[in-house]
């Protein structure tokens, strides 16, 4: 069946989307549970429903949208993502994959096709992780990673609890979060890196991710005046950090296909005039081998460890979260093939860099992800952008997995 979706209609509900939550450069910012976030699931939920979905919320505020088949106790096939940004996000990481999910609903209402199984758009919580660590927090818990009740815990910079903000905005729902027997779940996504782009590839099969850590920082050393302090005589955490930040660089460096960044720098006092008493960074690292990323990370704690000595600082080194190596399904893997194939779009096998909800969700359902391109492969910034043409594409393959998965 060589049905094809409404590009043009897909591209015009993604700049709608685009209109909540508006950056200053032409990006979105809807962090997760703020007003912003919550408008888009609203804009969301009234055209799902004016698609005939029918909808659910969890606990973890997980909103799923259901189109019902032809065997309504059939596990569904389950596609989607987020629509929460960073601070100063694009337009398209996650909301491509709600957005793109919705398109093929419409689409199977415009060609009037039953699917044998239900078929489910999924809104997770709280995939960045901007607001409130750790990243693809709905999807974990629902795929039993994380605990609930520890989670609802968690506060954003103004002490806000993940509990609270889904209270305030009437998004904790009474279904439980967990999981739930599912088919298939398929994601379809910009690659939020440069391949595809440089190759002129239009679909990436994606056949795994990566391993990734994020590590807090604290170096405490003796917060002084600027002007009167010898610089043989201080205890400045901001000269170890600047060591040990450089010197990661060198740590990454030297295993091929590892990456790491420092994301977050803060300083207790910030003045101009004084020599800082405590300084805070994150540290997010990552690589396709789970030995290696273990390798780089010890290398950091015992460089951490080093400075401190050389400084006369001490330290917390404190890994909050990781998420380990993973191949998608097969059969999953097979069908976004076969279905770029069988519509004449070029493609290449691709590990994901990033962590997306699919990988949560891959611990307890086949799972299977579709990249399409980015513009000069770049993401979580507000200059993230792609071609009405890829999206329409990848949009396109999504339809057609989800056919192969449901119509049998």
């Amino acid at each position: 069946m060589k049905i094809k979706t409404n590009g043009e209609r897909l591209w015009d509900s993604l700049m709608e989307m685009a209109k909540i939550g508006p950056g200053e450069r032409g990006g979105s910012r809807r962090l997760a549970l703020t007003d912003a976030d919550i408008a888009g699931r609203n804009l969301f939920r009234e055209w799902a429903a004016d698609a005939g979905c029918t909808f659910r919320l969890d606990t973890m505020g997980n909103l799923f949208a259901r189109r019902e088949g032809k065997n309504p106790g059939a596990p569904p096939v389950v596609s989607g993502s987020h629509l929460d940004t960073q601070p100063s996000g694009g337009r398209f990481d996650g909301i491509l994959g709600v957005l793109g999910a919705l398109e093929v609903i419409r689409s199977l209402n415009d060609q009037g096709v039953e699917t044998d199984s239900p078929v489910e758009i999924v809104v997770w919580t709280n995939e960045e992780g901007a607001r409130f660590p750790p990243a693809m927090m709905g999807s974990g818990v629902f795929a039993g990673i994380f605990d609930q009740s520890e989670i609802y815990t968690h506060q954003d910079p103004e002490g806000l609890t993940v509990e609270g903000e889904l209270r305030r905005t009437e998004q904790l729902g009474d279904t439980p979060c967990e999981t739930f027997p599912i088919k298939a779940y398929y994601e379809l996504h910009i690659e939020q890196g440069p391949v595809l782009e440089a190759e002129n590839t239009s679909i990436g099969v994606v056949t795994g991710g990566q391993g990734s850590t994020w590590t807090h920082v604290t170096l405490q050393g003796q917060g002084s005046h600027a002007g009167t302090t010898p610089m043989n005589f201080r205890k400045d955490p901001m000269m170890g950090a600047a060591r040990i930040i450089t010197e990661l660089r060198e740590i990454v460096l030297k295993q091929p296909g590892a990456v790491g960044t420092v994301g977050r720098l803060e300083t207790t006092p910030a003045s101009i005039n004084s020599i800082p008493g405590q300084v805070f960074f994150t540290v997010d690292t990552r690589h396709p081998n789970e030995e290696t990323l273990a390798q780089i990370n010890l290398d950091l704690k015992n460089l951490v460890n080093s400075v401190c000595t050389e400084e006369g600082l001490e330290n917390e080194f404190d890994l909050i979260w990781e998420a380990p190596t993973l191949n998608f399904h097969k059969e999953c893997i097979s069908k976004v093939r076969n279905a770029a194939e069988s519509l004449g779009y070029s493609h290449r096998d691709i590990v994901s860099g990033a962590g997306h909800d699919a990988c949560q969700v891959n611990r307890v359902a086949p799972t299977g992800m579709i990249f399409i391109p980015c513009e000069n492969g770049l993401s979580h910034d507000e200059a993230e952008n792609t071609t009405p043409e890829q999206v329409a594409a990848g949009a396109d393959v999504l339809l057609h997995v989800v056919l192969a998965s449901a119509c049998n």
